[in-house]
């Protein structure tokens, strides 16, 4: 299944500690990440990690349209709501495709987990119908 995943730069930290614990079933799975995680994503875990374009150069509208044409099959986006971000309404967007295309996301740490469980388990398996 491919996986996209995103964070804002100051959850960046947690998610790739989250992607070190889960290496393991990530590494069963297409990644593929916008923006500086990438990089420092690929390097902590070893993972194989299709960098897409910088947020600033488009990341965000990447995904969107991967989204759009059935590419993504679960979003980790792992974001920071204590303050406002530039990006909010692009990212707004994502979720919103998310949910007209029936991609699971998770926008925190617990949600996260309990997807990438399921992932494991095959219970996002029906994902695999929709292509």
């Amino acid at each position: 299944m491919q996986i996209a995943i995103m964070s804002h730069e100051e959850k960046k930290e947690l998610t790739t500690q989250f992607c070190i614990a889960y290496c393991g079933i990530l590494s069963k799975h297409a990644l593929s990440c916008a923006g500086s995680i990438a990089p420092s994503l690929s390097d902590a875990t070893g993972l194989e990690v299709e960098h897409l374009l910088s947020v600033e150069h488009g990341g965000l509208e990447q995904i969107a349209s991967m989204i759009s044409y059935n590419e993504v099959d679960l979003l980790l986006f792992l974001r920071d709501n204590s303050q406002n971000h530039f990006y909010s309404e692009q990212e707004d967007e994502i979720l919103r495709l998310c949910d007209v295309y029936n991609v699971p996301f998770a926008t925190n740490l617990a949600t996260a987990e309990a997807l990438v469980l399921a992932l494991d388990r095959g219970d996002l398996d029906f994902r695999n119908l929709l292509k």
